[in-house]
C-alpha cells in the first residue's frame, strides 16, 4: 500500500514538472516572437551621454515589460483554439502513448496562468512601465535608474491606495460597517473588478468586431491584385488625376508582378472566403439566440474540471471544431482591424521603426484587453460550446440572461448592418459602371477623393 502511494506521488510530481516545462516552453516561444514584433515597430534612438544611457536602460526595461504583456495577449488568443484542438486530438487518439502529456490539467493550468498574468499586466506591469518611462527621480536624490524605480513605485503605490480608498469609502457608505467593507474590498470587490475589466473588453470587441468584419474586405482588396473585370483604370485616373503618371506606373507594375492565377483566382476566392466566414458567424449567433430562449445550457458558464477527450464540442465533429478555431481567429483579426480603423484609436496604429515607447505601451494594453476578452466573447456568442475554465468562468455578468441575450442581438444586428452597407456600396458602384454613369465628366479635387474607392481599387499603398 505504501509503495502504491509513493508511485502515485511520483507520478503526480512528474506530471506537474512536465506541465510546468510545457508552459515555460510555450511562453518562451511567444516571448521571443513578441520581442521580434515590438523591435520591428519600435523607434530606434541613439544614446550618447550619461543621461541618454540611463534613458536607454529605462526604455529597455519598459520594452521587456511590454514584451511580457504582448506574449500574454498572444497566449490568451490561443487559449480556445488550443483547448478545442486538444480535445479533438484526444478524441482521435484516445490511447496514444505520445499524447499522454495533453490532458485537462495542463489546459486548466494554462487558463489560470493566462488569467493571472493578464490581470497582473493590466493592473501593475503596464502602469509601472508608463510611470517608469515618465519618471526622473525625486528632487534632491541621486540620479539613476534606481531613483526612477523608487519614484515609480511610490506613484504606483499612491495610485493604488487612492483607488482602494475610494472603493473602501464607497462600500462603507453602502454597508455602514467599515470592517466588513474592508473585507469586502479584498474578498468580493476584486472579482467584481476583474468582471468589470472583462466586460469592458467584451464591449470593446462588440464595437470593433462588426466594423472590422466590414473593413476586412477593403483591407484584403488592398493587399491583392484585382482581376481585369473588376478594375477600371479610367475611373481611377479621373479620381486621382493629380498623380496620374504615378498611379498608372504603379498599377502596371503590380499587374506585371502578379500572375494570372493571382489576378483572376485569388482575389475572388479571398472575397468569397471572407463573405462566407462573416455569414457563418452571423448565422451561428442567430442560432445561439434561439438556443438562449429554449436551452439553459446555452448560457456561458465556467467549467471546473475539463474532461477532454470524452465528446466533441461541435455537433459536426472534428470538421466543426476546425471551423470554430478558424472563426475564433477570424474574429480576433477582424477586431484588431476594426480597432485600428476606428477614429478613436487610429493614433495608436504602429509604424515600422517609427513607434515610440508610449505608443507601444498603449498598443500592448489595448491588445491585451481585446485578447483576454476573446474567450468570453466567443463563448457568449455561441461560436464554441467549450465552457470557460478557471477564473474566466467566474465573471458575475455571465449568468445574467438579459445581458447575454442583448449582447448577441446587438452583435448580429451590427454585423449585418455593416456587411449590408459594404455590399450595397459595392453593388451601387457596379451599377453605376454598368449604366455608363462613370463616364460622365467629373471635376474631382484631391480632398474629395473617397478613401473607400481607393481602398477598394487596391490603391491604399500608393503614396
Amino acid at each position: 500500500m505504501e509503495v502504491d502511494d509513493v508511485s502515485v506521488r511520483e507520478q503526480l510530481f512528474h506530471n506537474k514538472v512536465r506541465e510546468i516545462f510545457i508552459c515555460v516552453l510555450l511562453f518562451t516561444c511567444l516571448y521571443i516572437l513578441s520581442y521580434l514584433i515590438l523591435t520591428h515597430f519600435k523607434k530606434n534612438a541613439d544614446y550618447i551621454t550619461t543621461d541618454d544611457i540611463e534613458d536607454a536602460t529605462v526604455n529597455k526595461i519598459a520594452l521587456w515589460l511590454c514584451t511580457f504583456t504582448l506574449s500574454v495577449a498572444v497566449c490568451a488568443v490561443l487559449l480556445l483554439p488550443i483547448s478545442i484542438l486538444s480535445n479533438e486530438v484526444l478524441l482521435t487518439f484516445p490511447h496514444s502513448y505520445y499524447m499522454q502529456w495533453l490532458n485537462g490539467s495542463l489546459i486548466h493550468g494554462l487558463w489560470n496562468l493566462v488569467f493571472l498574468f493578464s490581470n497582473l499586466s493590466l493592473v501593475f506591469l503596464m502602469p509601472f512601465a508608463y510611470f517608469f518611462t515618465e519618471s526622473e527621480g525625486f528632487v534632491g536624490c541621486k540620479k539613476g535608474v534606481m531613483a526612477r524605480v523608487y519614484e515609480t513605485a511610490v506613484v504606483l503605490l499612491l495610485l493604488t491606495l487612492l483607488v482602494l480608498g475610494m472603493v473602501w469609502v464607497g462600500v462603507a457608505l453602502l454597508n455602514n460597517t467599515a470592517r466588513e467593507s474592508l473585507y469586502d474590498v479584498w474578498e468580493c470587490y476584486l472579482p467584481y473588478l476583474y468582471s468589470a475589466i472583462s466586460l469592458f473588453g467584451v464591449l470593446l470587441l462588440l464595437l470593433c468586431t462588426p466594423f472590422g468584419l466590414s473593413r476586412m474586405f477593403s483591407v484584403t482588396g488592398s493587399l491583392l491584385v484585382k482581376p481585369g473585370l473588376l478594375e477600371n483604370v479610367e475611373v481611377e485616373m479621373n479620381c486621382a488625376a493629380f498623380e496620374e503618371a504615378s498611379l498608372s506606373r504603379k498599377l502596371n507594375k503590380m499587374r506585371r508582378r502578379a500572375s494570372p492565377w493571382q489576378r483572376n483566382l485569388f482575389y475572388p476566392l479571398a472575397m468569397l472566403l471572407l463573405l462566407a466566414l462573416t455569414v457563418v458567424c452571423v448565422l451561428m449567433v442567430c442560432f445561439h439566440v434561439l438556443e438562449l430562449l429554449f436551452d439553459e445550457t446555452a448560457m456561458p458558464r465556467g467549467m471546473g474540471d475539463p474532461r477532454l477527450g470524452t465528446t466533441s464540442f461541435s455537433m459536426f465533429g472534428s470538421l466543426g471544431a476546425a471551423v470554430q478555431v478558424v472563426l475564433i481567429m477570424y474574429l480576433m483579426v477582424s477586431s484588431v482591424v476594426g480597432f485600428y480603423s476606428s477614429p478613436l484609436f487610429t493614433f495608436l496604429l504602429p509604424h515600422t521603426q517609427d513607434t515610440n515607447l508610449t505608443q507601444i505601451i498603449g498598443n500592448c494594453v489595448s491588445l491585451l484587453v481585446l485578447s483576454s476578452a476573446l474567450p468570453v466573447f466567443s463563448r457568449t456568442l455561441g461560436i464554441t460550446r467549450f465552457d470557460l475554465l478557471g477564473d474566466f468562468g467566474r465573471y458575475n455578468w455571465l449568468g445574467n440572461f438579459h445581458i447575454v441575450f442583448l449582447y448577441n442581438i446587438l452583435f448580429a444586428g451590427l454585423t449585418s448592418a455593416c456587411l449590408i452597407n459594404t455590399l450595397t456600396w459595392t453593388v451601387q458602384r457596379e451599377l453605376i459602371r454598368a449604366f455608363g454613369l462613370h463616364k460622365l465628366p467629373l471635376t474631382v479635387s484631391r480632398t474629395t477623393i473617397p478613401l473607400k474607392l481607393l481602398l477598394d481599387n487596391g490603391l491604399s499603398k500608393i503614396q
